[in-house]
């Protein structure tokens, strides 16, 4: 099994680079997220995952080792194959997989090609309590945090007999100023805009 592969960039396309290390070019799939990272580049170190199948043996690479994790973790869900979760991590960042996951949002995973309902929700049930915040970004923290203020204060408000559509928009706004609210703060300074 391979760790990692580094060297000289041979050729680079949105979905495979070939990495020459002493001679030896290893053709190795990538997402569209690791393109960008290696497309100014002349030589690279990608985290790898091999596939060995009856016909292939395939090297799946990587920028880091988070969104390797992420893919590993996505390839062992129930028709979730190896290109499909490639395509998610081309489609979505490691974080945004994981914020998904972590809020349930089956319509972000399903937003992806090759992903239908059922597969989306069988991801977020099969990896909730698999993926964790480890690796990722402190931006991703805030977010997950400020996601379930904002739920709260927007139940309360709605239960207020406030209309949902500028509740949200209202919470948006100062989620964005600022992401460290209590619920009770936020609902307090939501009403004071409505």
């Amino acid at each position: 099994m391979y760790e990692y592969i580094k060297g000289q960039i041979v050729s680079l396309t949105p979905t495979y680079a070939v990495i020459d290390v002493h001679g030896i070019g290893y053709n190795i799939l990538i997402s569209l997220q690791t393109y960008s990272k290696l497309a100014d580049t002349a030589e690279a170190k990608l985290y790898i995952n091999q596939i060995v199948r009856e016909d292939a043996n395939l090297l799946y690479g990587f920028h880091n080792e988070d969104e390797r994790q992420i893919f590993r973790l996505l390839i062992n869900v129930n028709g979730v194959g190896p290109n499909t979760a490639l395509m998610m991590l081309s489609s979505l960042s490691a974080d945004e997989i994981r914020t998904a996951i972590l809020k349930e949002d089956a319509n972000t995973l399903k937003g992806v090609k090759g992903i239908g309902l059922k597969t989306a929700q069988r991801i977020i049930v099969d990896l909730k309590d698999k993926v964790t915040t480890t690796g990722a970004s402190t931006e991703l923290f805030s977010k997950i945090a400020g996601y379930q203020q904002r739920e709260e204060a927007l139940s309360a408000l709605v239960a207020l007999g406030f209309a949902k559509a500028p509740v949200e928009k209202t919470l948006d706004k100062l989620l964005k100023q600022a992401d460290n609210y209590t619920v009770e703060g936020l609902i307090k300074a939501a009403l004071k805009q409505m």
